[in-house]
Formats: structure tokens, sequence, C-alpha cells
């Protein structure tokens, strides 16, 4: 990049324009590298480092630089593909460094798999339909990998709580206590319950006995 300003450094433009202000800027590419199109350069920065979660200049260019190299269209960087992946990073608001890095590598990921997936629409023959085929599959397996990361970190390792309701019909059994799911086997720490206890077979028997001799009574 051109210049070097304080990242940290406000500005008025932020004050007269508060709009304007706040749009990520676009960058412009270069035969020597990028620069930031912002009228101005410190204020320009210090929204593309808010946009891409990073905290100094040092990893907004680190980061600037990988996604250039990524947004590459016919061996040459592109300014569309670099806005395009920018704006995916600015949506998903990586909060700190490693954020910032997960972020940049699934949008990377994303554009290796749509390019993938461009290779095997126009395959040629066989190999390239399965070269690309079999990159596109890794490449798509690996995207929703990233994403249990990211929420994994986001969420400090804590695992996901799921809440069913249960339905128990007539002569069910409703498990009462903890209950531990492995596989097909529900395994429960208190002994099962009958949620709807059937009657006694004596007083089944009885009671059908009794209908019986009134059914005929009722035809006599």
């Amino acid at each position: 990049m051109d210049t070097a300003p304080d990242i940290t450094t406000s500005t008025a433009i932020a004050a007269t324009d508060p709009a304007k202000a706040a749009r990520t800027p676009r960058i412009k590419l270069k035969s020597n590298g990028f620069s930031i199109d912002h009228p101005d350069p410190e204020l320009g920065e210090q929204l593309m480092a808010d946009a891409l979660g990073v905290a100094d200049r040092e990893a907004l260019d680190g980061i600037l630089g990988q996604l250039v190299k990524v947004s590459v269209n016919g061996g040459r960087p592109d300014e569309v593909n670099l806005s395009f992946a920018i704006s995916m990073v600015k949506s998903i608001k990586p909060r700190d460094s490693v954020e910032a890095m997960l972020v940049a590598q699934m949008v990377s990921v994303h554009l290796m798999a749509m390019r993938c997936a461009h290779h095997l629409a126009n395959a040629k023959d066989l190999a390239q339909h399965d070269s690309a085929a079999r990159a596109l599959g890794r490449l798509a397996r690996t995207f929703p990998a990233q994403m249990d990361a990211l929420n994994r970190y986001r969420s400090h390792g804590e695992p996901a709580i799921t809440v069913q309701n249960v339905s128990v019909g007539d002569g069910g059994k409703a498990i009462v206590g903890n209950v531990t799911q492995h596989a097909s086997v529900i395994v429960s720490d208190n002994n099962p319950a009958s949620a709807a206890p059937k009657a006694p077979k004596a007083a089944r028997s009885r009671r059908g006995r009794h209908s019986a001799e009134a059914r005929r009574t009722a035809q006599a």
C-alpha cells in the first residue's frame, strides 16, 4: 500500500457525513499492489479494518493481500471478486484476529468451490470432469466444517442443547429422569414410569361380562 496512516485516528468526515463515512471503501488494484479507494486515507483504513475484524495495519495488509490473491480471475486479481470477498467477510462480522482469519478462509473456500463448479460445468473430457468434481467435493465438505469451527469458537466450546417435545400415547412408557441417547439405545438413570397404567386383567374381565349381560337383557 502507498501510505501507512494510523488506522485508530478519527477524522472530521465521519462527523460531517456519517452515512458516507461508514461505507466500506473499495480496493483499487495497481500494477505494484493495491490501495484503499477513499478520500481520507486514515478513515479508509479504519473502515476497512472494522469490516475485516482486524486490529492494526499489519493485519489489515495481510488479510487484504491474501484476499487479493484469492480473487484472481484469468490469471490476474479481479476487483469484482475482491469486493465480493470483502463484503462477505464484513457480513459475517469477525470479532477478533482468529475470527478474521477463519472467515477469510471461509470466503476463499467458497470462491474456490465456485471456480471448481465452473470448471466442472465446462469440462471437455472425463479427466477434467473427475478432477473438478473431486476438488469441488472436498471444498464443499470443508466449508460447513469451517462454519462449525467458527460457531464453536464464538460459543467458547459450549455444546448446543436441544429441547424436544415428547408425546406419550395410551399404554406408552415415559422415562423420568436424565436421559442419554447412544445411537439407538436410550439409557435412563431412573426406572421407566408408566404414563397410562393399564387396568388389572381381572377388572377388564368383569367389565366384559357385565357388558355382555347388559346386551342380552336389552335384546330380550
